[in-house]
């Protein structure tokens, strides 16, 4: 990964930011197979995700930094958390770990984890949630700026190269990947409509563009990490539970 250049900075020591208006467009107008093709017809699905009343609000203050420096939506990385941990950092009075060992709030794999830490300079514990949630969102930044949105949540689930082979080949995304991109980008537009997103600051890790085209499909409101490309998180068999995941209810 590479950090993106280096650009103004405001009186409060972060980087300057145009902001970006993610565009309203309809599926029929991607020009590569588009998200609903890949989704199914689960797009529309009731969350199968949900989060303790409380729980998530409880790290606004760690949420907010993580929005301010790299410039992501704090609805969007609520969501992500939401999905993934529900907020918690502990289960069964253990750091909450998923089967194929995502750690911590973000639920981060341990490449993925190791590689945030390096680039951010962050401390050892990966279940810390100051660090825990800013390894998240510096991700999160980074699919954004590969996929864009609501690819990145796809992207985060499932793994960069695998959503990017999903992309190129229109083939569909495992019922798991559709299933979490629906509650999670499901919630957010039913929560927040346009979100308008500030272009890449200074710190953001991120990679060149890619062949694929950057899905930035806006949807209505009327409704796997990246060193652990090889699709671990997903299910082995259809139907199977998604082993990232440490907390899951029922739909």
């Amino acid at each position: 990964m590479k950090h993106m250049g280096r650009g103004a900075r405001n009186g409060a020591g972060h980087p300057a930011r145009a902001p970006v208006t993610l565009q309203k467009l309809s599926l029929a107008s991607a020009g590569l197979p588009t998200l609903a093709i890949l989704l199914g017809g689960l797009w529309w699905a009731s969350p199968v995700y949900a989060a303790e009343p409380g729980a998530v609000s409880r790290w606004h203050a760690e949420i907010a930094e993580a929005s301010q420096r790299f410039g992501i939506p704090e609805v969007w990385i609520e969501q992500v958390m939401s999905a993934e941990s529900r907020g918690r950092t502990t289960l069964d009075g253990h750091p909450i770990r998923s089967v194929a060992g995502a750690m911590g709030l973000m639920q981060l794999m341990p490449g993925t984890w190791a590689e945030m830490r390096a680039r951010l300079g962050l401390g050892g514990d990966p279940d810390a949630p100051r660090d825990n949630i800013l390894a998240g969102t510096a991700y999160l930044r980074e699919m954004y700026d590969r996929f864009g949105y609501p690819g990145l949540f796809a992207a985060y689930n499932a793994g960069p190269r695998r959503y990017a082979a999903a992309l190129a080949s229109g083939r569909r995304l495992p019922a798991e990947t559709r299933a979490y991109l629906a509650s999670v980008a499901g919630g957010v537009a039913g929560m927040n409509g346009a979100v308008p997103l500030a272009a890449g600051p200074s710190d953001s890790p991120s990679r060149a563009p890619q062949t694929a085209a950057r899905q930035t499909i806006f949807v209505a409101s009327t409704h796997v990490n990246a060193a652990d490309d090889d699709g671990a998180s997903l299910p082995k068999s259809p139907g199977a539970a998604d082993p990232l995941f440490a907390i899951r209810t029922a739909p």
